[in-house]
């Protein structure tokens, strides 16, 4: 998905040509003319990534402008703009919260670089708000990403069960997120901040799966040489995840029903039970309910667990969901690995979200780190996703012959001429200098046109005279000469 910049500027003509600089770049762009205008727009909800605003502007100021939008919550980098360049006016705009500033006019380089560090410096202090969430235990529902209407209704469902402590269920296939669903309802319940315990019950040998949850006494057992809490114990006054809690053998299952209605345990080896404070959030990609036909779960375990059951749904039914998901996916691998990786290609983005996906996010998440530590280009192409695209990746001097030009006709009524590539990447896949690219199509003007200069120049849509200075930086004085003979030589004359 393309990154959306406010541009705030009372001057329209300032506004049009930054707006032309971001678009050759693949940003999207919004206009405000003014402070309140860039408020209102804020407000309305539409999505905004950064904003580059004006200091001096009729109404509210700039300076003030950036003030209302920190004390409204609107965290987006702001670059400010300034004619002047006062040493005093950009510290006071770097100290209410800005991320750089530059002097008008900018060069396109200038801005584009500006933007691309502060979006990078933004998306790194996303990383580290969502690390330090996780790991205090504040993930709330907010921070899941998806508007699908499937994902809005686990949202509003997960919300209205965190307020209480009524167990809650979570039911779907491998890989959709139960656990960060888990995570919310823990972070949007009175019991943030406090421990959140996951235990995937699947995982845990048969002989250890009392010990691991309920815990045992030093010596209750060969090889018992320290006491060990357990994991209800570990989350006491939190949360306790049990993930893939069918997976739990049915003698354990009775101790699980009594520790839920009783709300304490009996550690292996202990003299007396002990009381827990423990809210229960299970999970499972199986029927409960046909386990309990089938004889391999208590049905009365079932009911104490299915209070208020909330169904995650597979990626495949929440498509929309999928360029959120990859956006997300690429800031967070573009840190992890040192990359710096701009999106995905508009091709690949509409590949990604035809995909059935069959491992849900998960899969998702494993398929775009892979693209992101192959990837050689700054957009992410089909062929970085060859499982699911069914497109191989290029020999590396395929990069070479990338064309993007037309054909040309060397004349009225001629037979239109080969397709000659100028090309516009290099041989990793990045862009090549305009300079030489503009080498190149002058080059092959002048061959498709036999050297004739004025035609070239027409055709070109510049004048001779800028062509002719054009063809002296370039070092192409020998080709015009070789080209056109006669005709070069009196349009030179001209």
């Amino acid at each position: 998905m393309a990154k959306t910049v406010l541009v705030v500027d009372d001057d329209p003509t300032q506004r049009r040509l930054i707006q032309a600089v971001l678009e050759r770049d693949g940003f999207a762009v919004a206009h405000a003319q003014s402070g309140d205008e860039a408020m209102q727009h804020l407000g309305s909800g539409a999505l905004v990534d950064l904003i580059l605003l004006d200091l001096v502007m009729p109404g509210i100021s700039g300076q003030d402008t950036l003030a209302e939008m920190r004390a409204r919550g609107f965290s987006q980098p702001v670059i400010v703009l300034t004619a002047t360049g006062g040493i005093d006016t950009v510290v006071q705009a770097m100290q209410a919260g800005a991320s750089d500033f530059f002097v008008k006019p900018a060069s396109p380089e200038r801005i584009i670089v500006s933007i691309r560090n502060a979006l990078s410096m933004g998306a790194l202090k996303g990383e580290v708000d969502r690390l330090k969430k996780h790991a205090t235990g504040r993930t709330t529902f907010g921070d899941l990403i998806g508007d699908s209407p499937a994902m809005l209704m686990v949202k509003r469902l997960g919300e209205r069960a965190a307020k209480s402590s009524i167990p809650i269920l979570i039911t779907g296939e491998s890989g959709v997120g139960k656990e960060v669903i888990a995570r919310a309802v823990h972070g949007s319940s009175d019991r943030a901040g406090k421990p959140f315990v996951a235990v995937n019950c699947g995982a845990i040998p048969e002989n250890l799966v009392e010990s691991i949850l309920f815990g045992h006494e030093k010596g209750s057992f060969t090889g018992a040489t320290d006491k060990h809490l357990g994991k209800f114990q570990e989350a006491n006054g939190g949360t306790l995840f049990l993930d893939e809690v069918g997976e739990l053998p049915l003698d354990i299952q009775v101790k699980l029903l009594r520790a839920l209605q009783e709300s304490e345990i009996d550690p292996i080896g202990a003299k007396r039970s002990i009381k827990v404070d423990v809210r229960i959030v299970s999970a499972t990609n199986r029927d409960l309910s046909q386990a309990v036909k089938d004889g391999r779960f208590r049905e009365d375990l079932f009911y104490r667990l299915n209070v208020f059951p909330i169904e995650a749904p597979a990626l495949r039914e929440r498509k929309e969901d999928v360029p959120a998901l990859v956006d997300a996916f690429v800031r967070r691998f573009n840190i992890e690995e040192g990359k710096s990786v701009v999106g995905a290609a508009p091709e690949t983005m509409a590949c990604l979200a035809a995909y059935d996906w069959p491992g849900n996010v998960r899969q998702l998440e494993n398929a775009v780190y892979r693209a992101i530590v192959l990837a050689d280009a700054p957009y992410l192409q089909p062929h970085d996703f060859p499982a699911i695209s069914g497109v191989a990746a290029p020999p590396p001097e395929a990069y070479e012959h990338t064309s993007t030009t037309a054909p040309v006709r060397a004349s009225a009524g001629a037979e239109p001429a080969a397709d000659s590539p100028i090309r516009i990447l290099d041989g990793r896949g990045h862009l090549r200098t305009l300079e030489e690219i503009e080498r190149d199509l002058i080059q092959l003007a002048i061959e498709v046109y036999a050297g004739h200069m004025s035609e070239v120049a027409r055709r070109l849509g510049i004048g001779r005279s800028t062509l002719y200075r054009k063809v002296r930086e370039q070092g192409l004085e020998g080709l015009v000469k070789g080209a056109g003979g006669e005709a070069a030589d009196e349009d030179v004359a001209a």
